[in-house]
């Protein structure tokens, strides 16, 4: 009985920390996804002014070739 206890013990130890382990790395994925999104976000703020710089750069365009049509 003493040897069963002691096989149970043991097996109980060794199935905590494999939970243990799989709680460390359950914690580390759920840290990623969140860690990719900050990313994401200030990637997506960067670009941003991009869109403005483009379409005033794009009017401008527009502007000077009109202005050289009628001036000409």
């Amino acid at each position: 009985m003493e040897r069963l206890r002691g096989t149970t013990e043991a097996g109980f130890a060794r199935v905590d920390g494999s939970l243990a382990l799989l709680v460390q790395r359950s914690d580390r994925t759920d840290a990623r996804p969140a860690d990719h999104e900050a990313r994401l976000d200030s990637l997506e703020r960067a670009r941003r002014p991009l869109a403005g710089v483009t379409a005033l750069a794009a009017v401008s365009a527009v502007a000077v070739t009109a202005w050289q049509i009628t001036g000409r």
